[in-house]
């Protein structure tokens, strides 16, 4: 019971108001809001004026925040003592322990200020034909658009014989790819052996100076006999 008057008698009512500058002009710009004690364990409603209340705080250490939609303020410390009749205020940074203090203390009543506007949608975009050319698909169509263009001049300077070998291999790959699609054994493997055939029957040119230098030495030593 004691503990409870000694609470009743020691607890204090905080008084703060928003100041308003030009991100946040007036009450009608901030809409509704409330004044947070460590998250919610105590509030108080902001008035049309700017001013807001918290009653009955009893000795601790608080964080002072703002809850509002479209407005973001800084985390203020709250320190009430039963032995000093106002509390200190001091900065406060979000995610830090309140065990670590800082000297500097701000003015009370609590002063709170709008930093920043809460965007909850990214605005459009314009379009940017810079931007368009720059993405990794339009890179590669422009290259295949180039690429088509010049291979008729690059197959103008081809000699026939590189042209007709490259025909040659362009239509036999197209029929292997039609054999595979048409799910053709026989005409796959009959492919698979011309391409063989060809290999084998290519003609090797071996060199006649070893057969013609062995004849003339076999002549030699038959000439040396008679």
């Amino acid at each position: 019971v004691l503990l409870f008057f000694s609470s009743v008698i020691f607890a204090v009512e905080l008084h703060g108001y928003i100041q308003w500058n030009n991100l946040c002009p007036n009450y009608g710009a901030l809409a509704s809001a409330k004044v947070l004690l460590d998250a919610g364990k105590m509030s108080g409603r902001v008035t049309q004026n700017g001013n807001f209340s918290i009653l009955d705080v009893p000795p601790g250490t608080y964080v002072l925040s703002v809850l509002s939609h479209d407005y973001s303020f800084d985390h203020v410390r709250i320190d009430v003592s039963s032995s000093e009749p106002l509390p200190e205020v001091r900065p406060y940074i979000f995610g830090t322990p309140l065990l670590a203090t800082t000297s500097f203390s701000l003015p009370y009543p609590i002063v709170l200020t709008p930093r920043h506007k809460n965007r909850y949608f990214s605005p459009r975009e314009s379009f940017n034909l810079l931007g368009m050319f720059q993405s990794p698909m339009m890179m590669i169509m422009a290259l295949t658009g180039v690429l088509m263009l010049a291979m008729p001049y690059i197959i103008k300077q081809l000699d026939p014989e590189t042209l007709d070998g490259l025909k040659g291999r362009q239509e036999k790959a197209a029929s292997l790819e039609n054999s595979i699609q048409s799910d053709d054994p026989r005409r796959l493997s009959a492919l698979l052996s011309s391409g063989e055939e060809t290999k084998a029957s290519t003609p090797v040119v071996k060199s006649n100076t070893g057969p013609s230098t062995l004849q003339q030495r076999k002549g030699g030593k038959g000439n040396k006999r008679r």
